[in-house]
């Protein structure tokens, strides 16, 4: 069993030739967010997602080839805060977990109450319909025991 330096070299070795098998119309068919899909790389190179972050060389050849087909046109270019928080780790959002669940359960809650409120009007029309022929029979002398 190959120990972790082997490992990352394979790994590297494993991208290096899957770059060279791959065209630019392979590369625009796996652009997501404005880079390649970490997901789908791993899975052509054969290797795990983290290993795109944790291999050093992996990552570096990654960013070049990504900064190479951003100058050739096939990935949109950096935007300004782009480059800038390129190299700084993103800040933790401790809320965004809450205001996640907070969201899906508005939603949730909103359709109900579009569907209760279109019940209600339903029921209300049928109620009045109801009243009016209530109405009707007790003029004629036919209530209902």
């Amino acid at each position: 069993m190959a120990n972790g330096q082997q490992k990352a070299q394979q790994n590297f070795n494993a991208f290096e030739a899957w770059k060279a098998t791959q065209t630019n119309d392979d590369f625009k068919q796996i652009i997501f967010r404005g880079q390649l899909n970490r997901g789908e790389v791993a899975k052509a190179v054969g290797c795990g997602k983290s290993a795109l972050n944790q291999n050093p060389a992996l990552r570096k050849a990654l960013e070049a080839l990504e900064d190479s087909l951003r100058d050739e046109g096939v990935l949109p270019p950096l935007t300004k805060s782009a480059k800038q928080s390129k190299d700084k780790p993103k800040q933790y959002d401790n809320t965004l977990n809450r205001r996640t669940l907070d969201a899906n359960r508005l939603s949730v809650i909103e359709a109900e109450n579009i569907e209760l409120k279109a019940k209600v009007q339903e029921l209300e029309s049928k109620l009045e319909r109801y009243g009016e022929l209530s109405d009707v029979l007790s003029e004629m002398g036919f209530m209902p025991r």
